[in-house]
């Protein structure tokens, strides 16, 4: 069980329906390619649509429509440079997420073999080391 579990009484019961309802609003956005190519970009470093359209190989309207589903999501933010405005990814929680997606679809569409897992390192059970 992670420290900030116990702080939010997730406990045995669970996450919150808020929670749950932001996480699958997460997840939804995660779904898409294009989306998920551009948060592993912005997690490496920030971009201008430009930019980002010219890595990906897609038009700059569609990633500019994908950026704003984005930040309405909460999931990247923007600031200004000069007249351009400069996207990156927010915040550590989703960077590692996306770690973790790219290494488990690397072990499955690669067959590698799976990390071992029990009981223990489930949420509510403490974390194995």
């Amino acid at each position: 069980m992670y420290a900030h579990d116990e702080v939010r009484g997730w406990g045995a019961q669970g996450p919150s329906d808020d929670v749950i309802d932001a996480a699958s609003v997460l997840l939804r956005m995660l779904a898409d390619p294009t989306r998920m190519r551009i948060l592993w970009l912005l997690g490496r470093r920030e971009y201008d649509v430009a930019t980002l359209a010219e890595d990906l190989q897609t038009a700059r309207p569609a990633v500019s429509q994908h950026l704003a589903k984005l930040k309405l999501a909460g999931l990247v933010q923007s600031s200004k440079d000069g007249r351009r405005s400069v996207y990156s990814l927010r915040g550590l929680h989703l960077h590692e997420l996306l770690t973790e997606v790219f290494s488990a679809a690397d072990h499955q569409a690669n067959a590698l073999p799976d990390h071992r897992y029990n009981a223990s390192m489930s949420p509510g059970r403490g974390r194995a080391g």
